[in-house]
């Protein structure tokens, strides 16, 4: 019998949050925001405002 994997939640953090949580694991702050523009130019995570999906652009 195969087992289904389980689906991981989603956890709900503002943008700031997700500076902190990455800047804890990073070695200094250019590292910091290279890893967060990283995450949102992939689309491994998406901002929201009030419900709507919002557009990322990185130059």
């Amino acid at each position: 019998m195969k087992k289904v994997p389980n689906k991981i939640q989603p956890a709900v953090h503002n943008l700031g949050e997700l500076i902190a949580l990455v800047g804890r694991y990073s070695r200094n702050q250019g590292e910091t925001i290279a890893t967060v523009a990283d995450l949102l130019d992939r689309g491994r995570v998406r901002l929201q405002s009030r419900g709507h999906k919002v557009r990322v652009r990185i130059s």
